[in-house]
């Protein structure tokens, strides 16, 4: 065989290799709620709080999605809404509409349990390799950010 064909039956298999596995990425997320094991990283800390193996004040949680307290809050309230499936950054996401749904979920709760308009959002994923979005009231409502039981139920409550 050919250098020229040996590289066109590489790219060939590469391309075949990407196509399965995004298809099966998107079949598989559809049924992550059933085995929590599905696509994670087992060194990542999002995916170990997805999975609940270590301890986070989640404020809500549907099959595919997870927002908890951040424990270096920038103001009370501040949240982080996950995938419970591992991506590495938010556009990685296959259902990204559902995702910023959940955001705009929390942030209205959060607006009416920290009796604000002004929520910011911020999408860095520098900090951890785990798509993650942060959601915040703004840093002049009252309270304590360091309150993680009491502002987690008062998100809770609002989003009821």
């Amino acid at each position: 065989m050919s250098a020229y064909a040996t590289i066109l039956a590489t790219l060939a298999h590469k391309a075949r290799s990407f196509l399965c596995y995004n298809f099966n990425m998107k079949n598989d997320n559809k049924n992550s709620a059933k085995d929590p094991s599905r696509n994670a990283d087992s060194n990542c800390i999002f995916c170990k709080i997805a999975k609940k193996e270590i301890p986070a004040n989640i404020v809500y949680e549907d099959d595919d999605f997870m927002a908890f307290l951040d424990i270096r809050p920038l103001s009370p309230g501040h949240a982080l809404v996950i995938p419970k499936d591992h991506y590495r950054w938010v556009w990685d996401v296959p259902d990204v509409g559902a995702y910023f749904e959940v955001a705009r979920k929390i942030a209205n709760a959060q607006q009416k349990a920290f009796n604000t308009d002004w929520v910011l959002s911020r999408i860095v994923g520098d900090e951890v390799p785990h798509a993650h979005i942060w959601v915040f009231p703004n840093d002049k409502v009252s309270g304590n950010k360091k309150d993680f039981d009491g502002n987690a139920k008062k998100i809770r409550e609002k989003l009821k």
